[in-house]
């Protein structure tokens, strides 16, 4: 079995059987575990779901969107064919204060950078989008707020914290995008991938969630090996990165599910 397909399906399954019950913003209820972990060896497998098609594509899109581009312009992504954030467009047709505004803010993604290449030992190497001066400006609060970076014997780590996981729908697109962002920023800094690890604080899955999930939990002896995760091995400029410079090789999955997204 694909080692992401294990770990986040045996997730799904102690929330749906163990997890507890309640309401919540969205009117939605949920069943839902605090403190969930995963952890996978990039140099081993690329996680990603063959348990069900994720929409790899669609992930790098809203990935570089926030990291490279360090957009909050929806528009930006709909002239991509990517609708995810349409639900949430402010008056202004942005997303405010949100995620690739941050980024760009306070000048993350270079800081890092710097950091990776010319103090790799450094412990304060962090990606905070948890501003609070600027989270009622923003149209949502981050759920994936914070990622926290190593290198050990020329690995680049990765720790990802998320505040809040949809189960169904967000973590398997977020693991992907935050496993690709390793692979990226190793590439331009002179690494190898290295260990990623995924915390999720308030791990839960929707009511109407519940029975899609259970046809996927079916499938989990027929899944597929990991597919490979192709590079363009020329691109040594974070910004130079575009869509179709990353890619996978060998993906095989099982159908989509559909499940209806919370707001």
């Amino acid at each position: 079995m694909s080692k992401y397909d294990n770990q986040y399906l045996s997730i799904v399954e102690n929330i749906i059987n163990r997890g507890y019950f309640d309401n919540n913003r969205t009117g939605m209820p949920t069943y839902k575990l605090p403190h969930q972990i995963m952890q996978f060896d990039l140099m081993e497998e690329f996680p990603i779901l063959t348990t069900k098609k994720v929409a790899f594509k669609t992930a790098v899109k809203e990935l570089l969107w926030i990291f490279k581009e360090q957009s909050n312009s929806v528009k930006t992504l709909q002239e991509q064919n990517v609708h995810i954030w349409d639900e949430w467009e402010m008056e202004d047709g942005t997303i405010g204060t949100s995620y690739g505004y941050i980024v760009k803010k306070f000048n993350q993604i270079d800081k890092l950078i710097d950091a990776l290449k010319n103090n790799p030992q450094d412990r304060r190497m962090i990606i905070n989008l948890w501003q609070n001066a600027y989270l009622d400006t923003g149209a949502l609060y981050p759920c994936c707020f914070m990622t926290m970076w190593d290198v050990s014997d020329s690995r680049l780590n990765c720790m990802l914290v998320q505040r809040s996981g949809d189960m169904g729908l967000g973590i398997p697109f977020n693991t992907t995008q935050y496993a690709v962002l390793v692979h990226i920023l190793a590439q331009v800094t002179g690494l190898k991938p290295g260990l990623f690890t995924h915390v999720i604080n308030n791990a839960h899955v929707y009511n109407n969630h519940v029975e899609p999930l259970k046809i996927q939990l079916q499938r989990k002896d027929g899944d597929y090996e990991a597919p490979k995760l192709i590079i363009n091995p020329n691109i040594k400029n974070f910004y130079e990165f575009t869509v179709d410079d990353i890619n996978l090789e060998g993906y095989k999955f099982h159908k989509k599910i559909e499940m209806e997204v919370s707001v």
